[in-house]
C-alpha cells in the first residue's frame, strides 16, 4: 500500500509517461543497461549498468537508482550508485554528479537519455568537477594508479560472476549435499551388503577366482554336500533290499 501511495504522489500524466518509457526500456533496453521495473513505484527506478569494455569498470555490474521528486519532470531526478565504485564524479555516498542531472536538465529528456549519460560517465569521467577528490586527483596525476584503484573496487564490489564460477559453486554445493546424502544412504547399504558378501549370491561371484587359484577349499565345499548324500542313499538301498528279501 505504501508503494501505491508513493506512485499516487505523481501526476497521472507523469505516471502514464513513465509507464510508457519503462515499458520501452524493458522491451528494448539500451546496450549494457538493464532497468528493474516496479509498476507500483515509479519514484525510484533501479538499473544495472555493465562496466564498459576497455575501462577499469569492465566485467563489473553496477546498480544505480534514480529518485524522482514530486515535481518531476520539471526538476531532474537524483542519481545514486548503490554499488561501491571508485570514480571522480561519484561520491563515496554514491551520489552522481553529472550536468544532465543538474544545470543541463530539460523536462523533455527521457529516462533512456539519463541512463545512457550515466553509463558514458564510466567511459569518460570529468575529474575537474569531482565529487570524489581522491579519484579525481589520481586520474589527473597518474592514470595507472587511478585505474588500479578502480579495478580493485570493481573486483571487490561489482565483479560479474562468471558462468564457470556459478557452475563451480553449484557443483560444490551439490557435492557437499551428495556427501551428506551419501553418509545417510551408504551407511545402511554397507551394513546390509556386508552379510551378502558371505551369502549364497557372493559364493557364485567368488567361485571363479577360487577355481582359478586352485584352492582346495573350493573343491572341498563342492564335494562336501555329495559326500553327505552318498551314505544316505546307500542306507536307503540297503533297507529296500532287506524289505525285498522278507517278501
Amino acid at each position: 500500500m505504501a508503494s501505491m501511495a508513493t506512485n499516487e504522489n505523481l501526476p497521472p500524466t507523469v505516471i502514464r509517461q513513465l509507464a510508457k518509457e519503462l515499458k520501452n526500456l524493458d522491451d528494448s533496453p539500451p546496450e549494457g543497461i538493464k532497468v528493474i521495473v516496479n509498476d507500483d513505484d515509479f519514484t525510484t527506478i533501479f538499473a544495472d549498468i555493465e562496466g564498459p569494455a576497455g575501462t577499469p569498470y569492465e566485467n563489473g555490474i553496477f546498480r544505480m537508482k534514480l529518485i524522482l521528486s514530486r515535481d518531476f519532470p520539471h526538476s531532474p531526478p537524483k542519481g545514486f550508485f548503490t554499488t561501491k565504485i571508485f570514480h571522480p564524479n561519484i561520491a563515496t555516498s554514491g551520489e552522481i554528479c553529472v550536468n544532465t542531472l543538474k544545470k543541463d536538465w530539460n523536462p523533455s529528456l527521457g529516462l533512456r537519455h539519463v541512463l545512457l549519460v550515466v553509463r558514458c560517465l564510466l567511459i569518460e569521467p570529468f575529474p575537474e568537477s569531482a565529487l570524489n577528490e581522491q579519484a579525481g586527483k589520481l586520474l589527473l596525476e597518474n592514470y595507472e594508479d587511478f585505474a588500479r584503484h578502480a579495478r580493485l573496487y570493481t573486483s571487490i564490489h561489482a565483479l560479474r560472476p562468471k558462468n564457470k564460477s556459478k557452475t563451480g559453486a553449484i557443483s560444490e554445493s551439490a557435492t557437499a549435499l551428495n556427501k551428506d546424502q551419501a553418509h545417510a544412504i551408504l551407511a545402511p547399504i554397507s551394513t546390509s551388503t556386508a552379510p551378502k558378501a558371505f551369502g549364497p549370491n557372493s559364493q557364485d561371484q567368488n567361485a571363479v577366482p577360487s577355481a582359478l587359484l586352485g584352492g582346495a577349499s573350493a573343491a572341498h565345499k563342492k564335494d562336501g554336500p555329495l559326500s553327505v548324500k552318498v551314505p544316505v542313499d546307500k542306507k536307503k538301498m540297503d533297507a529296500r533290499k532287506k524289505s525285498l528279501k522278507r517278501l
